[in-house]
């Protein structure tokens, strides 16, 4: 056995380890798939656990997950595509491409009787703010305001996948700060706009084809929803209890910021074509230019901040790397700091609600994906165990 070899099979050990620790804890994951990758292939897939915590069935690769907001980040590759064509300004009105942006009004708070007061926006939202997180939406379980629409007014959830629920009052005008939240659903309709095509067709001939990404999709097939794996809730006393969950089987909006449904094998091969300057294995996605562009810190002035858990059955409160400099991209987070997993300044990363994490290190040419269906967001035992995993892989390299 040569050293790489010695090398590559200690670092298997030590990853498959973390897996197994991590179904096996008192509060651990009911099961989990995790994978990484360098610039030519996948180096590491592994799974542990079971796909339902009320069934036999284990957890395998190929499960299909909901993957909620790692969606994002397929979604802002459509719209740099668009740009690149010169279809897309990224600095123009949004509303020109998704008219109904320019209903929307700022919420200014709520009078003695509880009714919202709306005013107009200062500035139009621009596709820009979109990706960056910047344009005055966010979520109902991370921020007061929107909890108290969906309470006390009947606003819907973007779980929902309706066009009402995309139309929420704007929490602050546009570019003022970044607050995390619906971006890139609405997003998705400035792609539908530009297109005349839905925003599942849109990626299935321009992402998913390219890249050989077979089984990512808004709408489960009938041999995706056999390998779905289970969603689960952590209960206060740190139980385990499975939950029957399915997003809309036909959306009303592909929801460009959280709808798809994908395996871990898939999002490796998106994660593979960032770390190859846009190029996947079956043709480009994006020029080398464009995912240079995409890498750099776009904010001006604002600031990435934790997110605060509102809803506690969705999420607590959540951040990655507390105390480090954190900025945001075209659209990801960036580290703006070496992280203590090991991984670089610099590099992108980001999540999904059932606690879906991956990272991608354009430098050192590695990323990696850890997917489990856990609520609420910010599990400590699924959280804790993926920057174990990623420090496991930095450490083997």
């Amino acid at each position: 056995m040569t050293g790489n070899s010695t090398s590559a099979g200690l670092r298997k050990d030590a990853l498959d380890a973390i897996l197994r620790n991590a179904v096996a804890s008192e509060a651990g994951v009911p099961g989990v798939v995790a994978m990484a990758t360098d610039r030519r292939k996948t180096f590491y897939e592994g799974a542990a656990g079971r796909s339902r915590i009320d069934g036999a069935a284990a957890m395998t690769p190929d499960k299909v997950f909901a993957i909620f907001s790692t969606t994002k980040a397929i979604t802002a590759t459509a719209a740099l595509q668009l740009v690149e064509e010169g279809r897309l300004d990224l600095d123009a009105p949004a509303s020109t491409y998704a008219p109904n942006l320019g209903r929307l009004q700022v919420l200014d708070g709520f009078d003695a009787a509880g009714e919202p007061q709306l005013r107009a926006p200062k500035r139009a939202i621009t596709t820009r703010m979109l990706l960056l997180h910047t344009a005055g939406f966010g979520y109902d379980f991370f921020n007061h305001s929107y909890a108290r629409l969906a309470k006390e007014r009947g606003q819907p959830s973007v779980i929902t996948s309706s066009k009402a629920s995309l139309m929420t009052p704007l929490l602050f005008d546009p570019g003022d700060r970044w607050e995390y939240g619906s971006n890139l659903d609405w997003c998705g309709q400035v792609i539908e706009g530009i297109t005349g095509r839905r925003l599942g067709e849109v990626l299935q001939a321009r992402i998913f084809k390219p890249l050989g990404m077979r089984e990512t999709s808004f709408t489960l097939t009938d041999t995706m929803r056999q390998r779905l794996a289970g969603m689960h809730a952590r209960n206060p006393d740190g139980t385990l209890t499975a939950m029957d969950f399915e997003l809309p089987p036909e959306p009303e909006i592909h929801m460009g910021g959280h709808g798809l449904y994908s395996t871990a094998g898939d999002y490796i091969r998106f994660i593979r074509m960032w770390l190859n300057d846009g190029e996947g294995e079956y043709g480009r996605v994006l020029k080398p230019e464009t995912v240079q562009l995409a890498e750099q810190n776009h904010l001006q002035g604002q600031t990435v901040t934790m997110l605060p858990g509102v809803i506690p059955s969705l999420s607590n409160d959540a951040e990655f790397f507390p105390g480090q400099k954190k900025s945001w991209g075209l659209s990801f987070m960036i580290n703006d700091e070496d992280a203590p997993t090991g991984r670089p300044a610099g590099s992108l990363g980001w999540a999904g609600l059932a606690n879906l994490f991956y990272w991608i290190d354009r430098r050192n040419g590695i990323g990696g994906f850890w997917a489990t269906q856990i609520l609420p967001f910010g599990d400590p035992s699924s959280f804790g165990s993926y920057l174990a995993f990623e420090t496991a892989v930095y450490r083997g390299l």
